[in-house]
C-alpha cells in the first residue's frame, strides 16, 4: 500500500484525507517513481481545501510537482535508479500528483534531474521556479537587457516572485519588488531586490496610462495589479503574466499597447514543450547559488499539508514549501 493524500468529492461532500492506496490504483504510465519530495503551491492549496475548481476528476491525489527515483520503466530514456523531476501536465488536476509515496507517469512528461541539483533542490525550484525562469527567458527573447531599466516583480515574496527576484538580480537587473508584507523587506533585499514598493500602489483601479516606471515586469497576481503594471510600463516595455492570485480578471484598456507599444506575454509552464523546459531547468541549475536553497524553503510533512494550505490561501507564507513525502 502507498501513503497518499486523497481528495474525494461525493454526495457526502468534499473531503481530503491522508490515507493509503493500492499500487493498482495508480494511473496509466510507462515510468514508476518513488516520490521523495513534492511541493505545496497555491493551486495545490485550492485543491486540498476545495476552495477552487482545480481538480477535474475524483478521487485525486493533489500535488503539481514531485521529484524522485525511477523504480520501473518501459520508456527508452529512463531506467531504474534515475533521478527525475515532474512538473505540470495536469498533475494534481487530471492525473494523480505528487502527494503520494509512488507515482506512475509517462516518460515524455519527465525531466532528468540536472546537475548539480539534488532532489530537494529541484523541489525548492519546482513549478514556481520553472515559471520564473520561463518569464525571464520570455523577457530576454523580447530584447530586455539590464541596461534597459528596472524590472518589476509582483507578489515578490511568493514562490514564483521570490525566485524571479533572485534570477533577475543574478543576471544584473535592478529589481523592483512589490509586496504586501512590509516585514519581509530584509528577505527581499537578501534575494537581490534594489527597491521595494507596497502592493497597494498597484492593486486599486487605476488610469489607462500611468507614469512610466519600469522597462519590464513579471506579474504573478493578475487583476488590477496587472492592469496597472501594464499602464506603468515604459515605451516598448514587456510584461510577462503568469499568475492570478489577485484575480483572473484583467480590467485594462488597450492604451499601453497602442500608445506605448507595450507587449504582454503569457507564460504557461504546465504544457511547456520539452526543449524549452530543459533549457529553463539547465539555467536554473547553473544560476541559483547554494545558499538560496536554504533561504527560500520551509519543509512540511504530508500530514501538515491541509493546515499549511490554509496559510497559503491567507497569504501568510513566503518563499517555497517543500513536502517530505518519503
Amino acid at each position: 500500500m502507498i501513503k497518499a493524500i486523497l481528495v474525494r468529492n461525493t454526495e457526502e461532500g468534499y473531503s481530503t484525507a491522508l490515507t493509503e492506496v493500492s499500487e493498482s490504483e495508480l494511473p496509466e504510465g510507462d515510468v514508476a517513481v518513488d516520490v521523495v519530495w513534492s511541493t505545496l503551491n497555491y493551486k495545490d492549496a485550492l485543491a486540498v481545501t476545495g476552495r477552487g475548481k482545480v481538480i477535474r476528476s475524483f478521487p485525486m491525489v493533489p500535488g503539481i510537482d514531485f521529484a524522485g527515483v525511477v523504480t520501473e520503466s518501459r520508456h527508452p530514456d529512463y531506467k531504474p535508479g534515475d533521478e527525475v523531476v515532474m512538473t505540470g501536465w495536469g498533475m494534481g488536476e487530471t492525473r494523480w500528483g505528487g502527494f503520494a509515496a509512488r507515482a506512475r507517469v509517462f516518460g515524455d512528461m519527465l525531466v532528468k534531474l540536472p546537475p548539480p541539483l539534488s532532489l530537494r533542490d529541484s523541489m525548492v525550484i519546482g513549478t514556481a521556479g520553472l515559471t520564473s525562469m520561463l518569464c525571464v527567458l520570455a523577457l530576454e527573447r523580447q530584447g530586455v537587457k539590464p541596461d534597459r531599466g528596472p524590472v518589476l516583480v509582483t507578489g515578490a515574496t511568493g514562490g514564483v516572485g521570490s525566485i524571479a527576484v533572485k534570477i533577475l538580480a543574478g543576471r544584473g537587473y535592478d529589481v523592483v519588488a512589490s509586496t504586501g508584507k512590509s516585514s519581509e523587506q530584509a528577505y527581499l533585499h537578501e534575494l537581490g531586490a534594489k527597491e521595494i514598493i507596497d502592493r497597494n500602489e498597484l492593486s486599486a483601479p487605476g488610469k489607462p496610462l500611468e507614469k512610466e516606471r519600469w522597462a519590464a515586469a513579471i506579474d504573478t497576481v493578475g487583476g488590477n495589479t496587472l492592469a496597472n503594471v501594464c499602464a506603468s510600463t515604459r515605451y516598448l516595455g514587456i510584461v510577462a503574466a503568469c499568475g492570478l492570485v489577485e484575480s483572473i480578471k484583467f480590467p485594462a484598456t488597450v492604451a499601453p499597447f497602442i500608445l506605448r507599444g507595450v507587449t504582454l506575454v503569457g507564460i504557461d509552464s504546465g504544457q511547456c514543450p520539452l526543449p524549452l523546459r530543459e533549457q529553463a531547468w539547465s539555467a536554473l541549475a547553473s544560476e541559483l547559488p547554494r545558499d538560496f536553497f536554504q533561504l527560500i524553503a520551509r519543509e512540511v510533512s504530508l500530514d501538515e499539508v491541509s493546515g499549511v494550505s490554509e496559510e497559503i490561501l491567507a497569504g501568510t507564507v513566503r518563499g517555497r514549501l517543500l513536502v517530505r513525502v518519503t
